[in-house]
């Protein structure tokens, strides 16, 4: 699987950036007395601020097996970042593929990051465009993906599926029949239906971070890897690894709201006809995270 990719990483200079601009210090979260309202506000308006579902579709997850492989860098360094993004993944309960699996999240090194990802795009374009929104992010992201200077950029696929097989729940150009979905149980407040992670192509450049220390960096491509999260938000008011380009000193990795709101995520049931509604789940799932944390530090 990485063999095509690796053939397009090309040896240009990357365009230098401008200097970040400076946030307000962020809001912290380390209370051990848990202010239940508070957090879920702060979750909500998280997901709101900075989770990018698809159009019309709840926030994803990775529901089937992870496996990461990354081109382009130092063995030792490459391993390490294989081992904390699917360390994490494993905190989240998500199963990692077997040493040899095929990649599904693919992190790939290069010194002109939208050199690369134009040409990832023109060689596979079906890899980023398959077809149906509820999939994706729109083509004008997909534009951004290509042409934004940014120091990491990445690019997610969710399915549809239905929870009861796990099979594809929306037709594709080119399918000769409509997926058939046996409905156990009718509801207007819940669906059978959920969105599964199913790929994630992610570009660093290099020049971009070859100041920050590898654990920082993996931290940062565990979070865009294991949540769908936008990458023009601005996210400086919130404790979390995003702020890692912006406020790098102040970044050591995933902060304690990092790791409240991916169990959050993983723990929320995803049954939700309405998307808000869902998000409402994961806030909630967040609270309860964040309780849990609480109560393990004070023993």
């Amino acid at each position: 699987m990485l063999a095509p990719f690796l053939g397009l990483l090309l040896g240009l200079s990357a365009p230098q950036s401008a200097p970040p601009p400076q946030d307000p210090a962020p809001v912290q979260l380390d209370d051990v007395v848990i202010d239940t309202r508070r957090i879920e506000q702060m979750a909500q308006e998280f997901i709101e601020d900075v989770a990018a579902p698809n159009r019309r579709r709840g926030l994803a997850r990775w529901n089937t097996p992870i496996c990461v492989g990354v081109a382009n860098l130092q063995r030792d360094v490459a391993q390490g970042i294989i081992d904390r993004v699917s360390d994490v993944a494993g905190d989240m309960g998500v199963r990692v593929g077997e040493p040899g699996c095929t990649a599904n999240v693919l992190i790939v090194a290069t010194d002109d990051g939208a050199t690369t990802a134009r040409a990832l795009v023109e060689r596979k374009r079906r890899s980023f465009r398959t077809g149906s929104l509820q999939m994706t992010q729109t083509s004008s992201a997909l534009e951004a993906f290509q042409s934004d200077i940014r120091p990491v950029r990445w690019w997610q696929i969710s399915t549809p599926v239905d929870s009861a097989t796990g099979r594809r729940a929306i037709r594709l150009p080119g399918d000769l029949n409509p997926p058939v979905i046996f409905v156990f149980a009718a509801s207007r407040l819940a669906s059978q239906i959920r969105d599964d992670m199913s790929k994630v192509i992610i570009i660093v450049d290099i020049d971009d971070v070859s100041g920050l220390p590898v654990n920082k960096l993996a931290d940062y491509l565990a979070m865009v890897t294991l949540a769908q999260i936008d990458d023009d938000a601005d996210s400086g008011r919130y404790d979390t690894v995003l702020n890692l380009f912006d406020a790098p000193d102040r970044v050591d990795g995933l902060t304690a709201w990092d790791m409240a709101y991916l169990r959050g995520l993983y723990a929320a049931e995803q049954n939700r006809i309405n998307p808000q509604a869902q998000a409402g789940n994961v806030a909630a799932a967040v609270v309860r995270a964040r309780r849990e944390a609480a109560e393990q530090d004070e023993q």
